[in-house]
């Protein structure tokens, strides 16, 4: 869209209408926001889980007690101190009251399970005088610990991997367990318990397989995953969780974050510059001295003129359109177009580390991990 400006002596200058620049840079801003958005949702259920972690509301045990006395449904979060009657110990004789182990292989870029191995034995968090349990159960997607790993390949366990699976396939020993000495950030609803039913069956407390509820007698209550959220459990400071879950790719991360900025700024700077544009006009009527801070369209004649060769308003094409709206679409697609492919050129590049091929030997390149099934090392 553009404007001819008299500037004397016969000559005629073309503008483009400032107007259309906030719409240019908003747009933009759109690209940028749902650039950031996809390049977050590439972390598929872990990204769900860090935003949980990073908005749900903090309350106290007692306050979390309180909720679930009273019946009511508030997805919270909930920090203590893990305490249970009877621990179980690891090859290293720490006390844990939760250990998962899973063997998974490798496919395309990811990993699938064939194989889930938990121990558990009821367990509580306790904040002073005030205690909750933890629906063990219903810990999955949400327990976030630094996890031990071992990569080796299918013939390393050929008892154990299923059928059809070749010899040469990667195969991941994955190890995340929680221990009654750390202190650890719990998000869940708060529901109620009957009293009767907080005390595990002997024959459930290292099986994992009983109600998952604290045996102590005082705990009327406990956190659940419910209404499609899950449970989230993590020994970890979140920033540290949150590196967890992106599987230290920071890369990605961090362009997701500055994209998402990016496109934050350009908006709310087109809002603000359509605001002033829109309320100029006005305030010049009000304060005739800032009337420099508008451009004025001047015809080149008072007197009125036939219009000929097509609309004036325009480049020369005939009566329609004003300006040229289809440049400014194939420019606004244009942008949105480099925008996906860089991004997705960025992912491809930047992939986790865990996406690479072990050694043909079969060992972790960090060499600090042995084949799965004959032990683990501990790896950050």
């Amino acid at each position: 869209m553009r404007a001819r400006r008299w500037r004397g002596a016969g000559e005629l200058t073309a503008v483009i209408i400032r107007a259309v620049t906030p719409l240019l840079i908003g747009a933009a801003g759109l690209v940028a926001l749902v650039a950031g958005g996809l390049i977050l949702r590439t972390f598929g259920a872990a990204y769900r889980v860090g935003r949980l972690l990073a908005t749900a509301p903090t309350v106290t045990i007692a306050e979390a007690n309180a909720i679930a006395a009273a019946g009511r449904r508030a997805y919270v979060r909930i920090a203590g101190r893990i305490d249970a009657d009877d621990e179980f110990e690891d090859a290293d004789h720490r006390p844990l009251v939760l250990r998962r182990v899973r063997l998974e292989t490798r496919q395309g870029r990811g990993w699938r399970p064939f194989e889930d191995h938990r121990q558990s034995v009821p367990f509580m968090v306790n904040e002073g005088l005030d205690s909750i349990a933890i629906d063990v159960d219903a810990l999955d997607i949400g327990l976030i610990v630094v996890p031990r790993e071992s990569i080796g390949r299918a013939a390393d366990l050929p008892d154990r991997v299923p059928e059809g699976i070749a010899a040469d396939t990667p195969v991941r020993a994955r190890i995340e367990q929680v221990s009654s000495v750390e202190h650890a950030i719990v998000i869940g609803y708060p529901v109620a318990v009957a009293r009767e039913t907080t005390a595990a069956p002997p024959d459930s407390k290292r099986s994992g397989e009983g109600p998952g509820l604290a045996p102590a007698a005082s705990v009327s209550a406990h956190m659940t995953a419910g209404r499609g959220r899950p449970l989230i459990l993590t020994v970890l400071e979140p920033p540290e969780a949150m590196r967890i879950l992106a599987g230290g790719d920071a890369g990605r991360t961090r362009l997701a974050a500055g994209l998402l900025g990016a496109g934050a700024i350009l908006i709310v700077g087109a809002l603000g510059w359509a605001l002033v544009t829109a309320v100029l006009p006005a305030i010049v009527m009000l304060v005739p001295g800032t009337a420099g801070w508008v451009d004025t369209a001047l015809a080149a004649t008072a007197e009125p003129s036939v219009a000929t060769g097509g609309d004036p308003r325009s480049n020369g094409q005939g009566p329609g359109l004003v300006g040229t709206p289809g440049l400014a679409i194939a420019g606004v697609v244009l942008i949105a177009v480099i925008a996906i492919a860089v991004t997705t050129i960025y992912v491809r590049l930047t992939a986790s580390k865990q996406a690479a091929q072990p050694p043909a030997d079969g060992r972790d390149r960090s060499d600090r991990s042995d084949r799965p099934g004959t032990g683990d090392r501990s790896r950050r």
